[in-house]
């Protein structure tokens, strides 16, 4: 597939990638030989800022596209139809991601080391959080208790937990493996870089 145009604005780009790695994918809108795509992003209705946030990325990237929000169970789908999406999101495929291989075409490559912190940030606001983690270390006078905060990433895809992976190298952002698909940030100093562009979710 020939690359396409580049997106209008990459910054934005780099985030709804993220998004879209995490909790979108591509299917056809209606009729398969009208060639019309549309892009659904599922959004936690917990998070009503994280739906505007994806309704603006999806806007300063496609600008001439509609934009639906369509009530799920317990989501909002942000939805937009085009014939580029397959263009723009050549990852896009029958079955679920972690069935098939995932990998970043050159030109997409080049977008997200220009832009690697809101393609982090897209793929922890689809896949991950950031919370407290609380932990009991046993002692002889008693047990106690003491708190961190970290943010984790979870994707069963052994190829998007490479590129989260591989963005976070780039960004000098210590991380470590918990298990198959479950990566956590939680040095201070990490934890606080993370907090300059990703913050929690609202």
């Amino acid at each position: 597939m020939e690359p396409p145009a580049p997106p209008e604005d990459p910054k934005a780009y780099s985030y709804l990638l993220g998004l879209y790695l995490g909790d979108g994918c591509i299917s056809p809108a209606s009729d398969p030989a009208k060639n019309v795509w549309a892009l659904r992003i599922a959004c936690a209705d917990a998070w009503p800022g994280l739906i505007e946030q994806c309704v603006q990325a999806i806007g300063a990237v496609r600008p001439e596209n509609k934009i639906r929000l369509i009530q799920k169970e317990g989501c909002t789908e942000v939805n937009s139809h085009s014939k580029h999406w397959p263009c723009l999101f050549p990852q896009h495929g029958p079955g679920k991601k972690h069935t098939r291989k995932i990998e970043l075409e050159d030109w997409q490559q080049e977008i997200v080391d220009q832009h690697t912190e809101e393609l982090v940030r897209g793929l922890i606001h689809s896949d991950g959080c950031r919370h407290v983690n609380r932990v009991r270390r046993p002692l002889k006078d008693g047990d106690r208790w003491y708190e961190y905060t970290r943010y984790e990433f979870t994707n069963k895809s052994a190829d998007i937990m490479r590129i989260y992976t591989d963005a976070l190298d780039r960004l000098g952002i210590s991380w470590r493996r918990m298990n198959w698909k479950a990566i956590s940030v939680a040095r201070r100093e990490a934890v606080a870089r993370l907090d300059e562009f990703v913050g929690p979710k609202y």
